[in-house]
């Protein structure tokens, strides 16, 4: 992934990505903690996650509110709404982080490959202020060993 310096007075978000099961346990599963610019896309935020874990890639996500049942959720974007295909929600493209994200503790699935499923519980640690000459992202603390993405 692709990194860049933070714009001057940006605010950077840690996010914990935590890789759940489909009942939104996280309960010694791995997870990474991410330093994210604030103004990055959703789009860059899952890259960032997916990258984290050694995942290709490869398909379509989606952020939802409701972590147990992602299809009952209010709040929720997609990357199919920016491809055109049908979707209530709205894109990952131009949705920037801390708009989604704006406060802390605040949790949203991130829901990667809708034909295998793999669940990750995003949650907003803390911001801080950004450090001069960084780039971001970046991991800032990993737990236990990514799984295969693949079988």
């Amino acid at each position: 992934m692709r990194k860049r310096k933070a714009k001057q007075g940006e605010k950077i978000y840690l996010i914990k990505a935590t890789i759940s099961d489909w009942l939104s346990r996280v309960g010694g599963n791995p997870y990474k903690v991410l330093a994210i610019p604030e103004g990055l896309t959703l789009y860059k935020l899952a890259e960032a996650i997916v990258d984290s874990f050694d995942f290709n890639f490869d398909h379509c996500f989606g952020f939802y509110d409701d972590i147990k049942r992602w299809t009952d959720s209010d709040e929720g974007y997609e990357l199919f709404a920016d491809i055109g295909e049908e979707s209530r929600f709205i894109g990952v493209e131009k949705t920037k982080v801390n708009k989604v994200f704006d406060k802390i503790g605040k949790k949203m699935l991130f829901l990667f490959d809708y034909g295998y499923e793999w669940h990750f519980i995003v949650e907003l640690e803390r911001v801080e202020s950004s450090n001069e000459g960084e780039r971001y992202p970046f991991v800032v603390e990993s737990v236990g060993n990514s799984p295969p993405q693949y079988g």
